[in-house]
C-alpha cells in the first residue's frame, strides 16, 4: 500500500534508495565485474557482524536449489519491462525548469539597498517570513522576536517597519503587502498618479474598500459623485491588478505544478489505448553475481561457518530484492486495472472529451470490477495522473454522486455541474442569474435539483453569487 501511494515522480528516487540498500538488486545494464566483486568483498567483511534472520535448522540445512538450478532462468531474468509502454519513449528527457526562487530575487534585490551587515539580516529575516503570494502576515512583533531569540539581533518594531516599506519597492508590484487593501494600493501608486481613474482607485480603496469588495457600486458613486463612466474606468483600473504578487514568481516548492502523468490514453481510430508511464515499470532484476556465488558454494564442501554465513547472508539480500520486484510488479498491475476499469466505465468521456458525457461513478463500482478493496482504488484515485488528449485529470476527478433526471436516468453530477457553469458563463453579467432562477433553468432541463443543492454547486465551482458576479 505504501509503494502504491509513491506517486511516479517519486518511484524512481524509491528505487534507488531499495538499489543503495540491497546489492543484490540490480537496474539495467551490469556493473563492471571487478567492481562488482569488489563490492561483494565490502559485504562479506561485515557479515560476521550482522545477525543474520531465520531458525538454526534453516542455518544448518540452507536450500538453494531454487537459486542455482540451471534450466530455472527466475533470477537472471527476474525482470519488470512494461509492454505496453513504446521502448523509444524511454529515452525522453524530462526538461528542468532552471530559475530563481521568489526568494531568491528578493534577497538578490537586498543586495542593491545599502545596508550593514546586521541590517541586512533584519532585512533577510522579512524576505523570509513572506508566504508564497507574497504576503507578510506575520506580526512584527514576533519577527523582532526570532531575531532576537535565534540570531541574537537586537531591534524594534519601528526599524522593522522601516524596511518593510523599502521592500514594498521591490519587484513585482505589490510584495511585502500585509492585507489585500495594502497590496492592491501598493501596485496602484505605481502607476501614473496624475491619471484620473488611479486617483480615483487609490481613493475607493483607502475609504470604500469593503464596499468595493461586495459591489456596492451605487453607494460609492453617491458618496463620489462619480458617473457611470468614471466607475466603470475605476473597476478596470483594480481588477487589472494582481492579489497574489508572489503567486507566480520562481518555484516557491511548487512541485505539483509539474505534473508526471501515470497513464496515457490513446483514442486510436475510436479505440482506446491505455499505457503505463514507463517509469512505472522499471528494469529490476536479480544480481547473476550473487547466483554465481551460490553456485560456487553448492559445488563445495559446504561445511565452512563463514561460507555458510555468507550464504545465508545472500539468500536474504535476494529475497529481498525478490519481494522489492514483486510489489513493483503488484503496483504496476493494480494501477493499471484501476485505470482500465476507469477507463471503461468513462469510455464515452475519454472518446470525445465532453464532461456532459461523464458517469456517475463511486469507488465501490470500480473496486467491484477490479475485485481490489475501496481503500486501494481511494489511493490511487486520490495520486495519480491521466494524460489525455483533452488534457491530463487526477484520477478523482472521473467520480461523482449520481442525480435522477425527470425521465428516471441517472446522470453524473458532473454533468449538471458543468450545464450550471455553462450557463452562468453565458448569461448577461449585468444581470446575473440567482440561484432561484438557475434551479428553474435546470428543472426545466430535466435535472430534479432543489436551490440549496444548486448554491453548493455553484460554491464548488468556486462561482460567487449573483450579486458579486455582476458587471458594471
Amino acid at each position: 500500500m505504501k509503494l502504491l501511494q509513491v506517486p511516479t515522480a517519486n518511484l524512481e528516487e524509491r528505487i534507488k534508495e531499495e538499489l543503495e540498500e540491497n546489492p543484490a538488486l540490480e537496474q539495467g545494464q551490469e556493473d563492471d565485474g571487478d567492481e562488482f566483486i569488489d563490492e561483494l568483498k565490502d559485504d562479506f567483511e561485515t557479515i560476521d557482524d550482522q545477525p543474520l534472520e531465520g531458525s538454526e535448522e534453516e542455518y544448518e540445512n540452507i536450500d538453494i536449489t531454487e537459486y542455482v538450478n540451471d534450466t530455472d532462468d527466475e533470477i537472471a531474468d527476474y525482470r519488470m519491462k512494461d509492454e505496453n509502454y513504446p521502448e523509444l519513449d524511454d529515452k525522453k528527457v524530462m526538461p528542468i525548469k532552471n530559475e530563481a526562487s521568489f526568494h531568491e530575487m528578493l534577497v538578490n534585490q537586498l543586495g542593491m539597498l545599502d545596508l550593514d551587515e546586521r541590517t541586512f539580516k533584519v532585512a533577510e529575516q522579512i524576505v523570509g517570513s513572506l508566504d508564497d503570494d507574497g504576503y507578510l502576515r506575520r506580526e512584527l512583533s514576533s519577527i523582532v522576536d526570532d531575531l532576537a531569540f535565534r540570531q541574537n539581533i537586537i531591534t524594534n518594531e519601528k526599524e522593522v517597519e522601516a524596511l518593510i516599506k523599502q521592500i514594498q519597492h521591490f519587484d513585482p508590484a505589490g510584495i511585502c503587502a500585509r492585507d489585500l487593501k495594502e497590496c492592491l494600493l501598493l501596485q496602484l501608486k505605481r502607476k501614473k498618479t496624475n491619471d484620473k481613474s488611479v486617483q480615483l482607485a487609490i481613493k475607493i480603496l483607502n475609504k470604500y474598500f469593503e464596499e468595493f469588495t461586495k459591489k456596492h457600486y451605487q453607494k460609492i458613486q453617491h458618496s463620489l459623485d462619480l458617473s457611470d463612466e468614471d466607475l466603470r474606468e475605476v473597476i478596470q483600473q483594480i481588477i487589472k491588478l494582481n492579489p497574489k504578487p508572489g503567486g507566480h514568481v520562481g518555484e516557491i516548492n511548487k512541485a505539483e505544478s509539474y505534473i508526471l502523468p501515470d497513464f496515457f490514453i490513446l483514442n486510436n481510430a475510436g479505440i482506446l489505448e491505455l499505457t503505463l508511464n514507463s517509469k512505472n515499470a522499471p528494469d529490476l532484476r536479480i544480481s547473476e553475481g550473487y547466483r554465481d556465488m551460490l553456485k560456487d558454494y553448492d559445488k563445495g564442501s559446504k561445511k565452512d561457518k563463514r561460507q555458510k554465513d555468507a550464504v545465508m547472508f545472500i539468500k536474504q539480500k535476494i529475497d529481498s530484492a525478490k519481494w522489492f520486484i514483486d510489489m513493483i510488479k503488484q503496483r504496476q498491475a493494480t494501477l493499471y486495472n484501476t485505470m482500465h476499469a476507469i477507463m471503461k466505465h468513462q469510455e464515452a468521456f475519454f472518446t470525445t472529451g465532453d464532461e456532459t458525457e461523464l458517469r456517475p461513478m463511486i469507488l465501490k463500482d470500480i473496486a467491484e470490477v477490479t475485485g481490489q478493496d475501496i481503500s486501494t482504488v481511494s489511493r490511487v484515485a486520490n495520486s495519480k495522473f491521466v494524460q489525455t488528449e483533452f488534457g491530463t485529470y487526477r484520477l478523482k476527478y472521473f467520480f461523482s454522486e449520481s442525480l435522477t433526471t425527470d425521465l428516471g436516468e441517472e446522470v453524473s453530477t458532473r454533468e449538471v455541474k458543468k450545464i450550471l457553469s455553462d450557463i452562468i458563463e453565458a448569461e448577461d453579467k449585468h444581470h446575473p442569474l440567482a440561484d432561484e432562477t438557475l434551479t428553474d433553468m435546470l428543472n426545466e432541463k430535466g435535472y430534479n435539483i432543489a436551490r440549496r443543492t444548486v448554491a453548493k454547486y455553484r460554491e464548488q465551482l468556486n462561482l460567487p453569487v449573483a450579486r458579486l458576479r455582476k458587471e458594471f
